[in-house]
């Protein structure tokens, strides 16, 4: 299943994330710090939404009260929460 979330509060934009059977297929992030952004995606594919929320929730970038990362487990959480 694919799933789009619009990022808040990052230099991101969107999150394209597809899962399949109840793990990560893969992510795409638009906008952001391309390379680590890429690393968090390879990261993540074949993992399940859980463990990937549990281990990004909560991240801040600088002074900012979020991250990409955080923005991922958003999304995730938010996969989570209508499958």
């Amino acid at each position: 299943m694919k799933h789009s979330y619009f990022t808040n509060g990052t230099c991101s934009r969107r999150i394209d994330i597809e899962t399949e059977g109840g793990v990560i297929k893969s992510v795409r992030f638009e906008g952001g710090c391309h390379g680590n952004l890429q690393g968090i995606s390879s990261l993540v594919v074949g993992m399940r939404p859980e463990e990937v929320v549990e281990r990004l929730d909560g991240i801040c970038c600088g002074t900012k009260p979020t991250s990409c990362p955080d923005q991922l487990a958003r999304a995730l959480r938010e996969i989570i929460a209508t499958s």
